[in-house]
């Protein structure tokens, strides 16, 4: 066997493996740049700061892009865990900013996302909002915190329809769980603060009614 060849073919193994072993690097970078960037999205929206929420939404998408774009030569690191977590979280951050704000609900192909990344970030955007009903819990607003009680109720619905293997879902079921148990905690923590707020509201009736019989 002509040891030129096989140097030749070495070559260009070194020169692909180089190429991808650079990908990865940046890659890695930026999926963690995304993951910054989701995240403070998601706490701007906690602290309703919904003008700061949607720049680094924005921000978030163009880092998404940027990862996509670049993965495109390399498969293998496109659909790698760690790449797939951090676009997750770009889903996760996408909804949670447009269920918060009753805004309109992006699609996996609006979010250029695969299925298994869409449905895993829609059960931990489901599982962040009991995040945001206990700070309106907190703040007597029952109205908007059923509200978003009834999103993560939808969401769970959608989610056991999902009846897939777990190597095609990426471990869904595992997700959908988490989000059943988080849903019925905080169903029942709000019915109960409900509850509480309106035998407050009742007895504070009775006392406005009674004052005045006392005062004569």
């Amino acid at each position: 066997m002509p040891w030129e060849e096989l140097e030749n073919i070495a070559r260009e193994i070194r020169s692909g493996l180089d190429a991808k072993n650079t990908a990865r690097d940046t890659a890695l970078m930026r999926c963690r740049e995304l993951t910054r960037l989701c995240a403070l999205s998601i706490r701007a929206v906690h602290r309703e700061d919904y003008v700061a929420g949607k720049h680094l939404l924005e921000e978030a998408q163009k880092a998404a892009f940027v990862l996509q774009t670049d993965l495109a030569p390399f498969p293998e690191l496109l659909y790698a865990g760690y790449t797939q977590d951090a676009l997750k979280e770009w889903v996760e951050a996408s909804i949670v900013y447009a269920v918060v704000t009753a805004g309109p609900l992006p699609g996996p192909r609006e979010l250029n996302v695969t299925e298994a990344a869409y449905l895993n970030g829609l059960a931990e955007a489901a599982t962040e909002l009991r995040r945001r009903i206990l700070d309106l819990i907190r703040t007597d607003r029952f109205e908007e915190a059923e509200r978003l009680l009834q999103a993560m109720d939808e969401i769970y619905e959608v989610l056991i329809t999902m009846d897939y293997p777990d190597a095609i879902t990426g471990n869904l079921r595992r997700a959908t769980d988490v989000v059943r148990g988080t849903l019925e905690r905080t169903r029942g923590e709000l019915t109960l603060s409900l509850r509480e707020h309106r035998l407050q509201q009742a007895l504070q009736r009775m006392e406005d009614r009674a004052g005045p019989d006392q005062g004569e």
